[in-house]
């Protein structure tokens, strides 16, 4: 029986009406009653992860400001090492050196971050105070983190990739007293050294009082030492980490969860709707600046062991996480739609491998087309469900995903997660079915931000998601709730196609794009133009050897015709030489369309938040030449 199941009978008892979870019309069931009975139903989760809640969950509904267990005290690390066994794996770290894997017990784990907690207060860390860490994705990371919540100390971090401006412009904000930092990250076959860009950030940094190098004999006598793990009692809303918004249209966002939140949407997540408990295994291909990365650590709160990779995904070889998946055991699967894309191109994949524990693929980043789900299943078989997943960094948790027990429609996310009051409106905030709108969060979730970091009076948080429909939360993106309940996501709403007033998602055309096989990555922008027309061209990135010929231009347009519609043609096919995403693998679409009307950035636009900065002088120009 699948755990969402058993907590179907917890809420049977609780309810008086929930059936079960096995069938789309009981998770439906089970599902409205999540989202009308908010303040029983989070006493049950609660409850059902091991971390029972006294008082009231909801004490004050609105939004923002939602007032969740006030009587609560509680601390994310102690929820996470809640009756562990000492002698069972915690965590494996993993680089592309095989003969570099580690692996640390629950035991293990909880010794480093006792002593790393000590050597924490030894430096003056106190409650409320900032630590930063400048660090790839190891267990040294997450011991870090798991230190600073048990002391109270509020966690941000960004992964060693980030150029300094980037790592400055976030953390320069929260006046951090301690950085743990590492000299180096290893991507590519290659080691990187980063005590240039360390030194720079130290200096950059006028509030620190110490740093911490990981690798060092410092570090060994500060995770080393015998000491007895305390975590402190904390408000359920005490502040648990900053997490940053990409910062590719403005100054880095710092969105603040609290230790209580996070703790109960990311086991939620995880032991319900991805069936993950003690004797799993969760891998999701990441780096420390993604929210994805906390997720992963959330797997603990389970009991779930979880893997730390710090490599690239196609190294030895383009099927490089299967292959890591296969050596290590796992259970749970991440990764994205590029990456399954890459491998199904290369004609790699699962079936390479020998996966007999793996049970879900969880897919994230970006919309994940039918056609890619398609081959992906048939290679994996009918055991092994694709979990596609959609959330966000400002309520680090998903909105829409897998259910254990229900179908998956290829290109369609099986429904709205438990306790998400997800809904689609249109323009003037009616409720529809069958057709675009924007995604809504009509109730508050316990993970939504309690603030954003400098935000004093709240301006910046109520612009960011209740500007549209008072009271509701606009989340971005464009969504079509089905008939038969499945959510497709249509791509972010501010970058909208809106020709002649027909509103177009760019997931529509970059699937079946983004399938030919000369066609390594697409980007179409929709540009309004002074004279009232509108443009809509879109750039492709071609495999190696292959240019843009008429052919090719024709078998594009030809391929959006017969998959989307005809309104979704583009003007113009462009080949470029690249596409500039975020660090965390987004692609940049507003941006883009800003410098293809001629705006300049300015400081609003940081490079080093960048994969390919270079890339926008390229997308400007071509937006001057048009122009004449």
């Amino acid at each position: 029986m699948s755990r969402i199941e058993e907590f179907a009978k917890v809420a049977s008892a609780a309810s008086g009406r929930v059936r079960g979870a096995s069938t789309p019309e009981q998770y439906d069931e089970l599902w409205a009653w999540s989202v009308q009975d908010l303040d029983t139903f989070w006493r049950c989760v609660a409850a059902q992860v091991g971390s029972p809640l006294p008082g009231p969950a909801l004490a004050e509904e609105r939004m923002p400001g939602a007032v969740w267990f006030p009587e609560a005290r509680v601390n994310y690390t102690a929820a996470i090492f809640r009756d562990r066994p000492a002698d069972d794996v915690a965590v494996v770290g993993v680089v592309e050196d095989p003969s570099q894997t580690r692996e640390v017990t629950w035991g293990e784990l909880r010794a480093q971050v006792a002593s790393l907690a000590a050597t924490y207060r030894a430096l003056g860390v106190a409650e409320g105070d900032r630590v930063v860490g400048y660090l790839p994705n190891t267990p040294d990371t997450i011991v870090a983190l798991l230190a600073a919540a048990s002391i109270g100390a509020i966690w941000s971090v960004c992964g060693m990739d980030y150029a300094a401006s980037a790592a400055q412009a976030r953390f320069e904000q929260l006046e951090p007293v301690l950085m743990v930092h590492a000299s180096s990250y290893v991507h590519g076959g290659r080691t990187h050294d980063r005590t240039e860009v360390v030194a720079e950030l130290k200096a950059a940094l006028p509030s620190l009082r110490a740093t911490l190098e990981v690798g060092t004999p410092t570090w060994t006598e500060a995770v080393s030492a015998t000491a007895e793990l305390a975590p402190v009692e904390l408000p359920f809303d005490h502040p648990l980490w900053v997490l940053f918004s990409s910062g590719t249209t403005g100054k880095p966002k710092g969105i603040v969860h609290g230790h209580g939140g996070a703790m109960l949407e990311q086991a939620k997540v995880a032991a319900l709707h991805f069936d993950m408990g003690p004797g799993e295994r969760l891998f999701w291909y990441t780096t420390p600046s993604w929210m994805m990365w906390n997720f992963v650590v959330g797997g603990l709160l389970t009991g779930a062991s979880v893997v730390a990779y710090d490599g690239s995904p196609a190294v030895p070889a383009t099927d490089g996480l299967w292959a890591l998946a296969a050596e290590h055991d796992v259970t749970v699967l991440g990764m994205s739609p590029g990456y399954v894309a890459a491998c199904q191109k290369a004609g790699v994949g699962p079936a390479d491998h020998e996966l007999p524990r793996l049970r879900r693929i969880g897919i994230s980043g970006s919309a994940f087309p039918a056609t890619s789900h398609e081959g992906l299943q048939a290679e994996l078989g009918p055991d092994v469900q694709i979990c596609s997943i959609s959330g966000g960094t400002d309520v680090v948790s998903a909105f829409v995903g897998p259910v254990p027990t229900l179908p998956v429609w290829p290109g369609e996310l099986s429904r709205p997660c438990l306790g998400v009051a997800l809904d689609a409106f249109d323009p003037g905030g009616k409720s529809v079915r069958g057709e675009v709108g924007e995604l809504v969060v009509t109730r508050p979730m316990p993970s939504m931000p309690l603030f954003f970091w400098d935000d004093e009076d709240g301006s910046r948080y109520h612009e960011a998601y209740f500007d549209t429909y008072p009271g509701v939360w606009r989340h971005g993106d464009w969504i079509t709730i089905t008939d038969h309940g499945s959510v497709v996501i249509h791509g972010r709403s501010d970058a909208t196609l809106n020709r002649n007033g027909i509103r177009m998602g760019s997931a529509d055309i970059y699937e079946p794009v983004e399938a030919l096989p000369e066609v390594r990555e697409a980007l179409v922008i929709g540009l309004e133009e002074a004279d009232g027309g509108y443009w809509m061209p879109l750039f492709v990135v071609l495999s190696d050897g292959v240019d843009l010929d008429a052919d090719l231009e024709q078998r594009i347009k030809v391929a959006i015709r017969t998959h989307a519609s005809p309104r979704h043609v583009p003007d113009a096919v462009i080949q470029a030489p690249g596409i500039p995403h975020t660090r965390t693998g987004k692609k940049l679409e507003v941006p883009v369309k800003k410098v293809l009307a001629g705006k300049d950035l300015g400081g609003a636009f940081d490079p080093g938040s960048v994969d390919a900065p270079e890339l926008i002088d390229w997308y400007a120009e071509v937006g001057r030449a048009r122009k004449g």
